[in-house]
């Protein structure tokens, strides 16, 4: 009879994962506080610098996450706080008309657009990006180039522009929005992506640069990516060319991650190099858990290792929360792996350990 039980506990555990360990109004509770808490500071100043203008691409990645709270919460507080940003600011983008991190403010006008099906809210982004598919960036992706960043020629960009042009191919149901993002991704891809480690170099700099011996794949860069790519696949039509393409590269870059995952939960900021960079770092970590369990949701990760993969980061995620509700260990603005602590946290961060918690209370609450 013992034998039978014991077998019967492992059965179950193969079979449901570890899901049953996070309770569904857990995530949402530690939702609303790190959203609260994030809503009540975002005037600070972090890491010792100026509070960031409220189209940074840095509160950008915040609204994205934000804007998935919103849809998950039971009153209207989000939208109506999000919805005051876009008003106070006109519904336009950054101050930069190629660069990708000023277009990341579209991914949350797309998202309000979609609850409220006001024009207003796309307009101005609909009428820059008709201007950069009629005179398009012709530099190189070379980094030494005369304005490089014109194009998405650094990892983390295509998180911040090509989600936004799958927006408005998806809202709008015009292919010219998708042919110019396809077009420009397979460049980047082509010129960043490692085939042999599945991951992102951060830029060209970083391609021939080792580590303690190892590739320097950035781990925060690398989250954005993936994020990003959950984000796209979710505007495409299955059985398309681009569907098939980013579907190939979200899968090699999801194999990879459960065998690169830290035993703590949570990816290093080197992420091949989790020996010499021990150090949380949340930001990163929580996309690559938003990815990971948008996978699962969605029926394309498939397998007990995945769902292990995602509820031990969750939890290392949620264990770095405060009291007050705020996100600790997040690395600091920059390009390369660095330091993080218990007490640093930036707005980025808040909007990762959303998405993340939109796609892990899906998949807890389903089950």
């Amino acid at each position: 009879m013992k034998t039978f039980k014991s077998l019967l506990v492992i059965f179950l555990s193969i079979h449901f994962g570890n899901a049953q360990n996070i309770n569904p109004k857990e995530v949402k509770d530690v939702m609303k506080k790190v959203a609260d808490w994030q809503m009540d500071h975002i005037n600070d100043s972090y890491n010792n610098k100026k509070p960031h203008h409220p189209l940074h691409w840095t509160n950008a990645a915040l609204y994205v996450g934000m804007s998935k709270w919103a849809e998950m919460a039971d009153d209207d507080t989000y939208y109506n706080w999000l919805k005051g940003i876009g008003n106070q600011n006109n519904w336009q983008l950054h101050e930069r008309k190629y660069h990708a991190d000023d277009h990341a403010v579209g991914r949350m006008y797309a998202a309000l657009y979609r609850k409220y099906e006001q024009e207003e809210m796309l307009e101005p982004t609909k009428e820059q990006f008709s201007f950069l598919m009629h005179h398009p960036a012709k530099t190189k992706l070379d980094w030494a180039t005369p304005y490089h960043q014109d194009r998405w020629n650094w990892c983390d960009a295509l998180f911040m522009s090509p989600p936004v042009w799958a927006d408005l191919y998806s809202i709008t149901g015009e292919q010219k929005y998708l042919d110019f993002m396809f077009e420009e991704y397979k460049a980047t891809t082509e010129y960043l992506f490692d085939k042999k480690e599945n991951l992102y170099y951060r830029d060209e700099r970083f391609k021939d640069k080792f580590d303690k011996g190892t590739k320097i794949f950035w781990g925060r860069g690398n989250g954005w990516v993936y994020a990003g790519l959950a984000d796209i696949l979710s505007n495409l039509k299955p059985q398309t060319k681009e569907y098939e393409y980013f579907l190939d590269i979200y899968k090699k870059m999801s194999e990879k991650l459960i065998e690169i995952q830290t035993p703590k939960g949570h990816w290093a900021m080197s992420l091949l190099g989790q020996e010499f960079y021990p150090t949380p770092e949340t930001s990163g970590s929580s996309f690559f858990i938003y990815g990971l369990t948008w996978g699962i949701n969605n029926e394309i990760l498939k397998g007990r290792n995945y769902k292990k993969a995602v509820v031990n980061g969750w939890n290392a995620m949620a264990s770095y929360v405060d009291e007050n509700g705020m996100l600790g260990y997040v690395q600091p603005i920059g390009a390369a792996p660095g330091n993080a602590s218990a007490d640093k946290t930036e707005v980025y961060g808040t909007g990762a350990f959303l998405s993340a918690g939109s796609e892990i209370y899906k998949m807890v609450n389903d089950n």
